[in-house]
């Protein structure tokens, strides 16, 4: 180990430093960072006995208070699954000056213009078409268009006003300014200088002919979509999930799709991959997307790129500017669930 170089902890896990890293980056990171890459098990050893040396981690390992005390060095804990989970002491972390960062803001433009996509497939019935012309029984003219609707000039709310709103409300207002949002975290004023509509969540509900799920999961919302909300919908309207299954009760949700005149979209579900005898499997008023609205290598690469400027930052002596900041008074209250699969 060269003492004179910054000791990096690998543990990218669902992650790998060739889907983060470009050619370039990780040949940055090998002149100048030791690296030490954690083994696949016995990882509580790994971190014993190299977190008093190192300086960063990449990855989002279980930190428990215990743990975390025999660090000397750390100075940043890079979160490149991109949530910030319960799995470590994070007042800890702020008392010691430890940046603990996350890369999710790459994902907001993938996973915004996935779901303008979805929705101008609901709208059009693109997918529907598209899978009958390849069965032979396409109907041509206006004859599938019956349902059909533009989104110009809709009513569209917004449940959560954080990155992935800020990046789908500038390809939502060429088609309308009736925009609402609901975030009980983010201050009216901000939520108005996007021209949106600060509401209440029974106001975005009932008023809303398009809604987008986007918001994180908490200690407070989850499952708070249920039959008692979910009532409160019209028909007719046009459900989009992007961000957090656990914001919703699935079995609620299943049967107010299976037995209401409304359309959806989901790319999130409570179990990944979905059991293939899942009964939400046989609803025809719904697209599937499985989670992989922000799945692009190019949103990979840019993660990569964001922790590699952030480091350089840190590394300076200077505070990160790109990477998401945990913040105190919030991230107690995230309950994220990690993924698997990339």
């Amino acid at each position: 180990m060269d003492k004179n170089k910054p000791v990096i902890l690998l543990d990218p896990y669902p992650r790998t430093m060739d889907i983060l890293f470009s050619k370039v980056n990780l040949k940055f990171l090998k002149n100048n960072f030791t690296l030490l890459k954690a083994p696949k098990s016995n990882k509580k050893n790994f971190y014993i006995k190299n977190l008093p040396n190192a300086q960063y981690i990449f990855g989002q390992p279980n930190l428990p208070t215990k743990l975390l005390k025999t660090q000397t060095k750390l100075k940043a804990i890079f979160n490149v699954e991109s949530n910030f989970m319960d799995n470590m002491d994070y007042e800890y972390c702020f008392k010691n000056n430890i940046h603990v960062l996350a890369t999710s803001p790459v994902f907001a433009q993938p996973v915004a213009e996935m779901a303008l996509g979805l929705t101008l497939s609901i709208a059009r019935s693109i997918h529907i078409a598209h899978n009958d012309f390849v069965e032979g029984k396409e109907k041509y003219g206006g004859e599938i268009s019956q349902n059909n609707f533009l989104i110009k000039n809709k009513k569209i709310g917004l449940l959560g006003f954080g990155d992935l709103a800020k990046s789908l409300v500038p390809l939502l207002h060429p088609f309308t300014n009736n925009i609402m949002a609901y975030d009980p975290w983010v201050p009216d004023m901000e939520i108005k200088k996007n021209n949106v509509n600060p509401v209440s969540l029974n106001k975005l509900l009932s008023s809303s002919e398009i809604i987008y799920v986007l918001a994180t999961i908490t200690s407070s919302n989850q499952g708070m979509i249920n039959h008692n909300v979910l009532k409160n919908i019209k028909d007719n309207t046009t459900f989009v999930l992007m961000s957090r299954a656990a914001i919703i009760d699935f079995d609620d949700f299943y049967k107010f799709l299976k037995n209401r005149k409304v359309f959806a979209a989901i790319d999130v579900f409570p179990i990944e991959p979905v059991p293939k005898s899942h009964k939400i499997r046989s609803l025809t008023n719904v697209i599937f997307s499985p989670h992989r609205a922000g799945a692009l290598d190019s949103a990979f690469k840019e993660m990569g790129d964001i922790v590699l400027e952030d480091l350089k930052l840190i590394n300076s002596g200077l505070p990160p500017r790109l990477c998401k900041k945990a913040i105190k008074e919030t991230v107690r209250h995230l309950r994220s669930k990690p993924v698997d699969i990339n």
